[in-house]
């Protein structure tokens, strides 16, 4: 621990007083020091630090207790290596800082400081085993090495249950990383190809609320094709699928095959939709189909790991070759848990850390007040990379967030009651490769609940939506969206629907391009279900399926946007309209028990437009109106204005048409006259007929991720030019 304490300038009297106050002085500054080769029995000084993160913890509570904590607050400084986390590191409020003295946990310079919720493994062999040899293909079989984890003491592989849409989230079973990169569990057909689902048994199917049919889930489905007859074990064999549309999916563990019908049952409990011919699946967790690099299989029963790594693996702990090339690290995630967990706790901040190879969340917060995660890597992680419930005011600042199983931060705070925001926000932060086991509705950033804000990040190489939010006031703005619904369809960027009650939100300043989607394909702003009273102000929108997309909501505001090969930029239907069953439940029964659930006189107070509704489902201060013929609602107040559109610009159906919009001074048959030919220069010049329209400048050079004292570099960028 390191003192500094205020020494008296000169001896005599005045000196020898001023060095006998010091003994009962608080402490100006105080530090600890933690490292792997230290010792928990040390001062915890840089010279002679802790081991532990648990004892730095205890420390911090010393020092409370002792009434002895800094007035300016008090730094634990962490000193590069692994730190292997066989457990939660668990904060509460009894290690708390003030909001004018935080306790920060900070890696020592630029050190690398790794919390490891797995092993590193070392020691695969080549398979010689003549029956597993068999089993393989043949150009696989001198590739795949073999490791018997058990012999390095690992035993607990968790379980392989079934996830995705509608399932509750439960920490992931163990998974291989290489080169700080997730493989693939080994599966047919390989990876970015799918079987298709070739009907279902006749008996059980049955008609849907669109028309189609659709196969029951006791009653299997089928499949053409003989590949499984080569696969000798299927007592462990999953099936992944978009059963019966392309925004839900799951897993689920296959409790028969009939390889003479193709006919196959998944095991109870089963998911939410049945089987939609010609819907995607694939195999996965089959040793016979470990065919490529990058793929393994786990043997739960022998304790065999096998694996065919991309790239040479390391035969012992030694890490570099005699050529000097760094080998990459094989990492098997063990941990069930969070890697950090502070609950209650308030004024803390995690900085510079790497967060990596948890089965669960990697970092949990729940209640407490101004905690920050800042400048961390939060990688190679099983569920969530951070959750967030309750508290007031935390923060996820200039992280990467790589590479998670299901969604990258969640946030839930504020209170619908009263409409309090909560204050968490998510800024500057990059965000790759979500979803890499739920694929749907798990977006890089989730926000629920009231006055939340995600700004300046980067989101790209998503299988569904990047940020999702329900409730009220929150602020979405100055974030690069690019690459997203890659696996998926009929999905948002920026999703929120069902909810006449869900207002004040402002999405803007935003950069949405280059989107994916199968399917219905991909929205930009999706506001799905007759959500209502979105601000949609000054983004750009480049190569979107439809950029801007109303689906039978009233007092949007679309304004001051840049459409450019987007088809269309706008699209509208008045679906509450519908008196089809499916419609008339949604809107008529759901969404009238959502809008009474919330007092609806602050409501009305704080979002004017909603008074419009009580016509439809009576007064705050007065019954619902029941009974009666069902007339729908209709898409009213929708505001499209100042809009720039290079391509096709406009549709309204289902219900609707353009004459429900209120569309005032957009540009959509002329040049804007961009500054460059450029495709991703959006200035405008001096001359464009848009400024003489109203348009406001976008401000290009806040987008994206900003160099700050946590981020010091950006490698690349997708940014339009500024």
């Amino acid at each position: 621990m390191t003192l500094s304490i205020l020494q008296p300038l000169r001896l005599g009297v005045p000196g020898l007083a001023l060095l006998a106050m010091a003994s009962s002085m608080v402490l100006v500054s105080a530090d600890w020091h933690v490292a792997p080769a230290g010792s928990d029995t040390n001062p915890g000084s840089k010279a002679k630090p802790f081991a532990t993160l648990e004892r730095a913890r205890d420390a911090v509570r010393e020092l409370k207790r002792e009434g002895r904590l800094p007035n300016h607050g008090l730094t634990i400084w962490i000193r590069g290596g692994d730190y292997v986390r066989t457990n939660t590191l668990e904060l509460t409020s009894a290690d708390s800082g003030e909001a004018s003295a935080p306790i920060v946990w900070r890696a020592y310079r630029d050190e690398r400081v790794r919390l490891l919720g797995g092993r590193t493994l070392t020691g695969f062999v080549p398979v010689t085993d003549a029956v597993v040899l068999a089993r393989l293909d043949e150009n696989a079989r001198d590739r795949v090495l073999h490791l018997d984890v058990r012999q390095v003491g690992i035993g607990d592989f968790g379980e392989m249950r079934s996830r995705g849409f509608g399932r509750a989230t439960t920490p992931a079973h163990c998974e291989l990383f290489f080169g700080g990169k997730p493989m693939t569990l080994a599966r047919w057909p390989n990876q970015g190809q799918f079987e298709k689902i070739t009907g279902f048994p006749e008996a059980a199917g049955k008609g849907d609320d669109h028309g189609g049919k659709i196969g029951d889930l006791p009653g299997g489905f089928l499949f053409s094709g003989d590949r499984p007859k080569r696969w000798r074990d299927m007592s462990e064999l999953w099936v992944h699928g978009y059963w019966a549309w392309d925004w839900a999916n799951s897993y689920e563990h296959v409790g028969s095959l009939d390889n003479s019908t193709g006919l196959i049952k998944t095991a109870a409990p089963h998911g939410l939709y049945g089987f939609r011919k010609g819907q995607r699946f694939y195999f996965l967790n089959v040793l016979e189909e470990l065919n490529q690099p990058g793929e393994w299989f786990l043997d739960r029963t022998s304790g065999l790991l096998y694996f065919w790594p991309p790239a040479p693996v390391a035969t012992a702990l030694v890490t570099r070759t005699r050529g000097g090339t760094e080998i990459p690290e094989t990492t098997l995630s063990l941990l069930d848990q969070p890697l950090l967990k502070l609950t209650s706790a308030s004024h803390i901040t995690f900085q510079g850390l790497t967060l990596e190879a948890t089965r669960g969340n990697a970092i949990e917060i729940r209640g407490g007040e101004d905690n920050r995660i800042a400048g961390c890597l939060i990688r190679n992680i099983g569920n969530n990379g951070v959750v967030i419930e309750g508290g007031r005011g935390h923060g996820v600042l200039s992280c990467d967030i790589f590479d998670t199983g299901d969604g990258g931060v969640t946030l839930s705070g504020g209170d619908r009651q009263t409409l309090t925001p909560g204050g968490h926000f998510v800024e500057n932060c990059h965000f790759q490769r979500q979803g890499r086991w739920s694929k749907c509705y798990v977006p890089a950033v989730l926000m629920s609940g009231v006055g939340m804000r995600v700004s300046h990040n980067l989101i790209h190489d998503h299988p569904h939506c990047a940020i999702l939010f329900t409730g009220n006031d929150h602020l979405i703005e100055f974030n690069d969206i690019h690459h997203i619904a890659l696996e998926t369809g009929d999905v948002g960027a920026i999703y929120t629907g069902r909810d006449y009650s869900f207002r004040g939100n402002k999405i803007r300043h935003n950069y949405i391009h280059e989107t994916g989607g199968v399917g219905m394909g991909s929205m930009g702003v999706y506001m799905d279900d007759c959500v209502s009273g979105t601000e949609i102000f000054g983004n750009i929108f480049y190569k979107v399926h439809w950029a801007m997309f109303i689906g039978g909501g009233r007092d949007h505001r679309v304004e001051n946007n840049i459409f450019v090969d987007c088809d269309p930029a706008v699209r509208a239907d008045g679906r509450g309209l519908d008196k089809s069953p499916v419609w008339r439940g949604m809107v008529d029964d759901y969404m009238r028990k959502q809008l009474h659930a919330v007092p609806l006189a602050l409501y009305r107070e704080r979002y004017p437009e909603m008074r419009s509704l009580d016509g439809y489902y009576g007064p705050p201060d007065g019954p619902a109106i029941e009974g009666g013929a069902f007339n729908g609602i209709p898409p009213e107040g929708n505001v499209i204005r100042r809009n720039i559109a290079v391509g096709k610009w406009l549709e309204a159906g289902w219900n609707t048409k353009k004459e429900l919009l209120d569309l005032r001074d957009n540009l959509t048959g002329e040049d804007p006259e961009f500054v460059a030919s450029h495709a991703t220069d959006f200035g405008l010049r001096k001359g464009s007929p848009a400024w003489k329209l109203g348009f406001h400048r976008i401000p290009v050079e806040k987008l994206g991720l900003q160099i700050d004292s946590h981020r010091r570099t950006i490698s690349s960028s997708s940014l339009p030019k500024r």
